[in-house]
This record gives C-alpha cells, structure tokens and sequence, in this order.
C-alpha cells in the first residue's frame, strides 16, 4: 500500500536555519545596540556626562614693546561659567614664540615661565605690567595700533582667538 504523507506539517530542517538565519543578522544591531549602552552607562557613571564646558571670554588685548624690541601682551580672561579652566599656551601665528610668565616668588623683581594658570569659575583674571602675562620672544617691531592674533590655550575650552594692539605708549 502506497505511504501517505501529512502536508500539513512543514519541514523541520528549514524552518530551524531561517531562525538561525534572523537570530545572526539580529546579533549585530543588538550587539551594537548594547555595546554603545554600556559604553554610555560607563561614562555616566565616571561623572563626566553633563559637565558644561568652561565658559571662556577674552578681551581685547594690549602689546607694550620695547625700543630694544621686547615684547608683552596682556589680556583680561573672564571666566563666566560654573567651572574653572586653566591657560596652559598662548602664540600668535603672527609674532612667533611666545610663553606664559609670572613674578617668580622666591626672586622679587624676576619672571619664570608660568606652565599653567587657573582662572576660577566666576572670574576675571587681568594680565598687568609685572603679573602674569604673555612675553613673545623676538618679535618684529611693530607699529603702534597694530593689531596681532593670538591663540590662548585652556585645557577645558580649548583654543579661544583673541587679538591685541600695539600700546601708543612706549614701556621699558
């Protein structure tokens, strides 16, 4: 007697790779999916999400020049936000080297070279004749009302431009 089969019952086999097949192409999105949650919840986690970034200002600059051509520039650096950054650099494209200095504490009268400056949350720090300021080292002479560019560097803001002019006035 001839066999009868059931069509009512569908293979087994196929069915079974094309639920592998969906799970495989599933595992990718999902995996990438759960990869970045777990990064995100990380970085949650460690306190850095959320926190604003350094609210910087600078004003208009000024440049007092030597006639033996020493050169310094001074800002007024207004930090606005709930944060303090710190000034690490600041160069003019246009003059060349410059650096960051300070009255040195152990030699009254004397500079050293300033590697960092905090400028606190809700501040203005003002660069005067004898405090902080930006010494640009060999600088062209330049002429009074002259405008030059700077880069001043934090570690929380990043690169802020600014410019500064050429006092009229002729400072030792």
């Amino acid at each position: 007697m001839p066999s009868v089969t059931d069509d009512r019952t569908p293979p087994r086999r196929p069915l079974r790779e094309a639920v592998t097949r969906g799970a495989r192409a599933a595992l990718v999105p999902v995996g990438g999916c759960a990869l970045a949650l777990a990064l995100l919840t990380g970085y949650t986690a460690t306190g850095a999400a959320g926190e604003p970034v350094p609210q910087i200002e600078v004003g208009a600059g000024r440049i007092i020049q030597s006639p033996e051509q020493a050169a310094a520039a001074y800002f007024e650096i207004r930090n606005t936000g709930d944060k303090d950054d710190t000034l690490v650099f600041a160069d003019s494209p246009q003059l060349g080297v410059s650096m960051l200095r300070e009255p040195d504490r152990r030699k009254p009268g004397a500079v050293r070279r300033a590697k960092k400056v905090t400028i606190p949350a809700h501040s203005t720090l003002r660069m005067k004749r004898g405090g902080i300021h930006v010494a640009v080292l060999d600088p062209p002479m330049l002429k009074p009302g002259e405008r030059v560019s700077f880069n001043l560097w934090f570690t929380g803001r990043g690169r802020v431009g600014a410019e500064a002019m050429r006092s009229h006035l002729i400072e030792p």
